[in-house]
């Protein structure tokens, strides 16, 4: 069972920054992809961005030139740098990742982001 970590979330205003943060509960090195998602109210849950072991990434439209994923081995951890947020970023954002040789997921439990004046 992997179990996933999220911090970093929180309220700032538009144009602003946030970094989030997903802790693995063992060696990274054993995950395929790690990524992020997001749920913003009344709204269904959309893919925001994926880091697979070879480093290689993956971005939805909407967020391509403003997020960065990246993935610390050292660490056991992966981070999403949100730049110049908008009101339509404001979502719980959740980490998911896929095991080598395994299809079921695994999810934190999300952290906010509201982007507002």
């Amino acid at each position: 069972q992997v179990q996933l970590v999220e911090s970093g979330g929180g309220l700032v205003q538009p144009g602003g920054s946030l970094r989030l943060s997903c802790a693995v509960s063992e060696n990274i090195f054993s995950i395929y992809v790690m990524g992020w998602s997001r749920q913003a109210p009344g709204k269904q849950r959309e893919f925001v961005a994926q880091i697979a072991s070879s480093a290689n990434t993956n971005y939805v439209d909407s967020v391509k030139g403003r997020f960065t994923i990246s993935r610390d081995n050292a660490k056991n951890t992966m981070y999403l740098q949100m730049n110049s947020l908008t009101p339509e970023d404001t979502a719980v954002y959740y980490c998911h990742a896929q095991r080598f040789g395994e299809i079921h997921t695994y999810w934190g439990q999300g952290t906010q982001v509201t982007v507002s004046s």
